[in-house]
């Protein structure tokens, strides 16, 4: 797989994470899908996480566009590169994690989910 279609692929799946956590924000009842699916609504202080969450996913797309030289934002190449094998990591620590949540409807649908985007960071990280 190369760099831009592992770094396009990074930013299709984190722009649904994005719109489900926005789901979430606005009181959709997925609560327990996310955040160790304790809440089917989530509560404020989760809902404020959720929004950061898309926050995060914006700068988390940016690292790979950035890493497959689809865009330049950045002009530390060197930044880039250890940014993509954290957030590499960052992912495999989402896969445990997820893992070994109490709530199976998390525990089924996000472990997947982390371990593609470990996938794609890695082959980001590697390239």
């Amino acid at each position: 797989m190369t760099p831009s279609v592992a770094a396009v692929l990074v930013c299709a799946v984190l722009g649904l994470l994005a719109v489900f956590q926005l789901g979430l924000v606005a009181g959709l009842p997925f609560g327990r899908f996310a955040w160790g699916g304790q809440h089917v609504v989530l509560p404020p202080r989760l809902r404020i996480g959720s929004a950061v969450s898309v926050v995060l996913y914006a700068a988390f797309s940016g690292v790979a566009l950035e890493r497959a030289q689809l865009i330049a934002l950045v002009p530390s190449a060197t930044f880039i590169a250890v940014a993509t094998w954290v957030l590499a990591g960052y992912f495999a620590l989402g896969v445990v994690m997820n893992g070994i949540s109490r709530s199976k409807p998390e525990r089924f649908t996000m472990t997947p989910v982390s371990l593609v985007l470990a996938a794609l960071f890695l082959v980001l990280a590697i390239a």
